[in-house]
């Protein structure tokens, strides 16, 4: 006679190897913690709290270690709820991840690969081991484990976070397979194994840190090759927009795709196209911060222009510098580059540059003050001069100063009736190489005005 219930006892027999594997991610959890030493941090203390459960579940009932049911060690908190060792590992894993960096991001991968290896069919394993290898950066692999969770869930029974990044990853590697194919005499290692072809070692060295560079090279090289007007290069320049956005992004919006995201200060995102269509047809100024145009009387004129933008740090002074601003873009500087003053004057627009796309974030969010600007540019804006989906020419360091930054790229959208300089004869207003550039393009100087017309 066949016994009905025989196939719901197999998983729980296949983890007979169980004790050596959690033990093995006990193990792994105490190398990290004391690898890390003591920690003041929120996320720190959950995940202690967390790998304290996971050795509790772990203690046969009524050993010193157990955590009997119904104590207060084991409702102390949801860290402490389950008493099924498992649970208790997926939730380590969660924690790790919480803490971040690349050795939380570590943990959290070797113990969801301990998950997968004790429950093939957890499809909670599977996700969070996702989520591990997506902040390493392992694209080709978390995919890979994404479509599993999802397999396992069933129609509409995946996580809604899980089907937006199977989504965003797939565009990104069609990016790079459709930008190698208007190419395919270069020879390029850009291709990022796909989730059927991987093996240990390709798909390890298929980071998108690796990637994302690579393919900015294959884009200078190609536009060196054959130039911005080839038809193949611009689409190429297209598609490699449209992929840095989709790494660069920390939520739809910041990276101008999408409309239901956090939008950082309370403001919307405004991209290249958002950019400029704002100054279609209009008259444009940049006003430098300077003592002479403070001390001037130009302000009616200033605020005479449709579309007023100013830079950095500056004071307004109504009969010198005119009372608006439109545009005000700020570079980022510094390692630490989100702990400067937040960004508090009034603006329409905020542009902030910066590189690294990481730091950058960080400080869009934390010096982002709600209600003082309209829009925050997207990641499409914030690197214009070294980005060759823009710009992208060579020659000018990180320490160009904001307002060259800024004309350069209003040159570049070419969308203004007309783009004046204010105040920028003085002395400091620009570096000499960035003087140069401006009176070799200008078409009318008038120093009664402090004006440089440029078109």
């Amino acid at each position: 006679m066949t016994n009905p219930l025989a196939g719901l006892f197999r998983p729980r027999r296949k983890e007979a190897a169980g004790p050596a594997l959690y033990a093995r991610a006990v193990r792994e959890c105490g190398e990290y913690l004391a690898a890390r030493g003591d920690s003041s941090a929120a996320a720190h203390a959950r995940l202690v709290r967390a790998v304290g459960v996971l050795a509790a579940s772990l203690a046969p009932v009524g050993s010193p270690g157990a955590v009997p049911a119904g104590s207060g060690a084991a409702s102390a908190g949801p860290d402490a709820t389950s008493a099924d060792p498992f649970d208790a590992l997926l939730r380590t894993a969660e924690r790790a991840l919480e803490a971040g960096g690349e050795d939380g991001l570590g943990l959290a991968l070797a113990l969801t690969g301990t998950a997968t290896e004790i429950r093939r069919r957890s499809k909670g394993a599977w996700r969070l081991r996702g989520l591990a290898l997506d902040g390493l950066g392992r694209d080709a692999e978390a995919l890979e484990c994404y479509e599993r969770h999802l397999a396992l869930a069933g129609e509409g029974g995946g996580s809604a976070e899980v089907v937006r990044r199977v989504a965003t990853l797939r565009r990104r590697r069609e990016c790079v397979e459709a930008a190698v194919a208007l190419f395919p005499e270069a020879g390029s290692p850009l291709l990022e194994p796909t989730a059927a072809t991987t093996t240990a070692t390709a798909t390890t060295a298929a980071t998108t840190a690796r990637v994302a560079p690579e393919f900015a090279a294959f884009v200078r090289a190609r536009v060196a090759q054959y130039g911005v007007g080839h038809p193949e290069v611009r689409r190429l320049l297209r598609l490699y927009g449209a992929y840095r956005r989709l790494v660069e992004r920390d939520g739809p919006l910041l990276a101008g795709d999408g409309p239901d995201g956090p939008r950082p200060g309370g403001c919307a995102p405004i991209g290249v196209g958002g950019l400029r269509g704002l100054l279609a047809g209009r008259t444009v100024c940049l006003v430098a911060n300077t003592e002479e145009v403070a001390a001037s009387t130009l302000g009616p004129g200033i605020d005479r222009y449709d579309v007023v933008m100013r830079c950095d740090s500056f004071r307004l002074r109504a009969p010198g510098t005119g009372e608006r601003t439109d545009v005000h873009a700020v570079s980022l500087r510094g390692a630490t580059p989100w702990e400067g003053p937040a960004w508090t004057r009034p603006a329409g627009v905020r542009l902030v540059f910066g590189d690294p796309a990481a730091a950058w974030r960080r400080a869009v969010r934390q010096r982002l003050v709600p209600t003082a600007q309209e829009h925050i540019g997207d990641a499409s804006l914030r690197r214009p001069l070294s980005d060759p989906a823009l710009l992208g020419e060579d020659g000018w360091d990180g320490g160009t100063t904001t307002a060259f930054t800024l004309l350069r790229l209003l040159d570049f959208l070419d969308a203004g009736s007309s783009l004046d300089l204010i105040g920028f004869r003085s002395p400091g207003a620009l570096r000499p190489r960035e003087a140069e550039w401006v009176m070799d393009r200008a078409t009318r100087v008038d120093d009664s005005k402090m004006r440089i017309a440029l078109r």
